[in-house]
């Protein structure tokens, strides 16, 4: 949700910082703050973009050896400079994800000891619970310690000592945080991306881990022994987060998902059927013994996940159902011990899903399997087997490449079960393994029809709501493509399954309301005709994306953009690519912050 980096060096660490930052904004962007520490703390802070942070320093120019920085996505209290990070407590300078959700009684406390508060955050009891153990104890350690045994909820914190140069502390407890290994200086980061520039030697802190960082040393410990975290080496590069010739993040990584799903891929393309030992140890067993499939997800992700219950059911004919994450774990459920429990997050860090997955556990689900774009994710680490997709790393917030290479899993993961239940031939299965390899391929030629959307995108921009229509598999699609509009866009958008527009949306039609649809030429197709025809009797603007099979011929009320294609069993994640798109292109011409949409941000690590 927000961004952090830290780091302690032998040299000015303010460029470092702000460079991760910029490479973490995507996480939030309301407001940046850093504290860098040479003799005493300075303490920086903006509203708006790390641009503004980075003229502040240049102005005032700060430096220091040790320094903390944040990029904040507002939770408790306004997007304002007061409540920006670092908060500061006499020496105790403090960066923090997460939310503290016993502030109020911390805050409470803490005024009766005296302690003024200067922002409406729930972060600032941090700074000050940590200032008033060290003037207890006169340990910066100690006092971190035991400021987290007081915290509950969710946190990723570093935290500077004015009265303490040579070290800063870190720790983390449901929020994401490593430890950067460099020469001579070492960083702790909420991300990978944001140490890139400076190292691709990591250690990912684990649950409960408070971890002190000096120049030429690091210390970790969990309940109060010190604990070994293995060193891992980063496979991603620094140019895989740049923008390089592009000019949004969003376009880039529309047109990178022919690689992605090409890398996702790549871990079947020398089998001749889809092996479960991919998924883990025991995943053969697992996928023998279960009777149905729960999926769980928030976003994107959930449209991933209603996707991949009509692939389940229709091909491995296995009973699915697709959860919000974030509704499942309040309402009371029917458990399924033989249920596969499937939770698909991008980032892995998901609060929801995260919580989703616990809640299912709780009630005896405990046969688990995460889709995952980060393989050292609270998520991953969650769940008896795992399923990675290789999409590399996303910097716009509105998921592209994350979303399809997350439907590339899931329909291997359907053929997988499909075999093992007796529901495919081996011919059937080599056929729909065959689709997956020349899905790259295909979907180079769907971008190829991106001057058609551009120009649609045109008519769309004056307009200020749209209603996207698609039946079966393609309604997850219609709803994606909705949401990727008003993502990014800010038109106000819906779907729906066609077969409910006589069921009030109808009355919505007129010709002011643009009418897109996923029409691919399959079983539903004169079933969609009809409510095509529903639509044109009322003067509705019809936009229609379908097959190259098709026979549809434009007409007056009729834009019709056809994919260069035959789509096949693999049509969800052909169709989504044109609405991407749409999206993009409706967006650029609206003006908006495509990258950086208002009120959203990429990795959504709080409830």
């Amino acid at each position: 949700m927000c961004g952090i980096v830290a780091a302690i060096a032998s040299r000015n660490v303010a460029p470092l910082l702000l460079e991760g930052l910029k490479r973490l904004e995507y996480r939030g962007y309301d407001s940046a703050g850093l504290a860098l520490l040479d003799v005493n703390i300075s303490c920086l802070r903006s509203v708006g973009r790390v641009s503004s942070l980075e003229n502040l320093v240049r102005e005032e120019q700060v430096e220091g050896l040790a320094g903390i920085a944040h990029t904040r996505w507002a939770t408790h209290g306004a997007p304002t400079e007061r409540n920006a990070h670092p908060h500061m407590s006499g020496s105790i300078a403090v960066v923090h994800n997460g939310i503290i959700e016993n502030h109020d009684s911390l805050r409470k406390w803490l005024r009766e000891l005296g302690y003024h508060f200067e922002s409406d955050t729930d972060s600032e009891v941090i700074a000050h619970l940590v200032n008033y153990y060290v003037t207890q104890t006169g340990d910066f350690l100690d006092a971190v310690r035991s400021a987290c045994a007081d915290l509950k909820g969710a946190y990723a914190i570093a935290v500077l000592n004015a009265n303490d140069t040579q070290r800063i502390i870190g720790a983390r407890r449901g929020s994401p945080l490593l430890v950067g290994l460099g020469e001579e200086e070492h960083y702790l980061a909420s991300g990978a991306s944001a140490l890139l520039p400076v190292t691709r030697r990591m250690i990912d802190l684990e649950e409960g881990d408070i971890v002190e960082i000096c120049r030429d040393s690091i210390r970790i410990e969990n309940g109060g022994e010190q604990v070994s975290r293995p060193i891992r080496l980063s496979d991603e590069r620094a140019e895989m987060a740049e923008l390089g010739s592009w000019r949004h993040f969003m376009h880039k990584e529309i047109h990178e998902q022919p690689q992605a799903v090409a890398d996702t891929i790549e871990a079947i393309n020398h089998l001749s059927y889809a092996t479960p030992e991919i998924l883990g140890d025991g995943a053969l067993d697992i996928l023998r013994k279960i009777k149905s499939v729960r999926l769980l997800a928030c976003g994107t992700s959930f449209h991933a996940a209603s996707i991949g219950r009509y692939w389940l059911e229709s091909i491995a004919g296995i009973r699915a159902s697709a959860e919000v994450a974030s509704e499942y774990r309040y309402r009371q459920s029917v458990a399924d011990p033989e249920s596969l429990v499937i939770a698909i997050s991008q980032s892995g860090e998901t609060a929801d899903t995260l919580a989703a997955l616990d809640h299912a556990r709780r009630q005896g689900e405990t046969l688990s399997l995460s889709v995952c774009n980060v393989a050292d994710s609270a998520l991953v680490k969650e769940s008896r087997l795992r399923f990675m997709t290789h999409a590399g790393p996303e910097i716009g917030v509105a998921s592209t490449k994350a979303f399809t290479t997350q439907l590339v899993v899931l329909f291997l993961l359907t053929v997988m079960i499909a075999r093992i239940r007796g529901r495919l031939d081996p011919a059937m299965e080599a056929s729909y393994l065959d689709a997956l390899r020349h899905l790259p391929g295909q979907l180079h030629e769907v971008l190829g029809i991106e001057p058609e959307v551009v120009r649609m995108a045109a008519t769309l921009t004056r307009r200020q709501h749209a209603l996207f229509l698609g039946r079966g598999v393609h309604y997850p699609v219609a709803q994606e493509g909705a949401l990727k509009l008003k993502e990014v866009s800010y038109i106000h958008a819906e779907a729906y399954p066609a077969g409910e527009l006589k069921h009030g949306p109808l009355a919505l039609i007129d010709a002011e309301m643009p009418v897109i649809v996923i029409a691919p030429n399959d079983a539903l197709i004169d079933k969609l005709k009809s409510n095509l025809q529903e639509v044109r009797a009322r003067g509705g603007e019809l936009t229609v994306f379908t097959d190259l099979d098709s026979h549809r011929q434009m007409s007056p009320d009729l834009n019709l953009i056809r994919l260069p294609l035959s789509c096949g069993i693999l049509s969800p994640i052909l169709y989504t690519v044109p609405l991407q798109l749409l999206a993009y292109h409706t967006a650029l011409n609206r003006g908006t912050d495509v990258d950086k949409p208002r009120n959203l941000a990429k990795s959504v690590t709080v409830e």
